[in-house]
């Protein structure tokens, strides 16, 4: 059987259960976050402000943002679990791009320019650092265990889209704790903090995810 045959052979075979797969990995992810949610509020606890926080547009679109990250990035580990999906299913990321720059131009427009590099820097970028990751940890294993019934093209790619979603996943736990609102910040620190993670995801899909 060639190449091609047997993708497609692969693909009728998994049509039918697309949509358990999909149902499989939100439900893998939820208890992922279950165990994320548990050291959230032993360690960290949602913040004492966030009644006041509400009120601020700088908050309510952080967590708009980190949430569509879970929706689009939901979207694209899906999508990769697929033998026929390739590196195009990360265009689904875009509209979290073009939001994501927006929001930076926003803040640059109403806030002084002597206030970039405070709110770039923030109070808490080491705890971000160290917490989304953790936080990311759990749903990124269980995005993985439930990924292995897939038969993805690239199961790097794959990978390093459970990694993705997993760290959308912390950082939007985390964002509840986060003092710091600035898309300047948020862009910033959160991004850095999703690379050991996606880098994880990815090392473990190129193992685990093998057909």
């Amino acid at each position: 059987m060639n190449t091609d045959r047997l993708i497609d052979a692969l693909v009728a075979d998994r049509a039918a259960p697309s949509r358990p797969l999909a149902a499989a990995l939100a439900g893998a992810l939820a208890l992922g976050g279950v165990v994320s949610l548990a050291v959230f509020a032993i360690e960290l606890g949602v913040r004492k402000d966030l009644g006041a926080a509400l009120a601020t547009w700088r908050f309510d679109l952080k967590i708009a943002l980190v949430a569509l990250a879970v929706v689009l990035a939901f979207g694209a580990c899906r999508a990769l679990a697929s033998p026929t999906a390739g590196p195009r299913a990360l265009r689904r990321l875009l509209p979290l791009l073009a939001l994501a720059a927006a929001l930076v131009a926003i803040e640059l427009v109403v806030s002084p320019a002597a206030s970039w590099g405070t709110r770039l820097v923030g109070s808490n970028a080491r705890f971000c650092l160290t917490f989304i990751p953790i936080l990311s940890l759990a749903p990124l294993a269980a995005a993985l265990w439930v990924l292995r019934r897939g038969a993805p093209a690239s199961p790097t790619l794959a990978g390093a889209a459970a990694g993705l979603v997993a760290w959308a996943s912390g950082a939007l736990l985390y964002a509840f704790h986060c003092f710091d609102d600035s898309p300047l910040f948020v862009m910033t620190w959160y991004s850095l903090a999703a690379v050991p993670i996606v880098a994880l995801g990815a090392l473990a899909g190129r193992r685990l995810l093998r057909w």
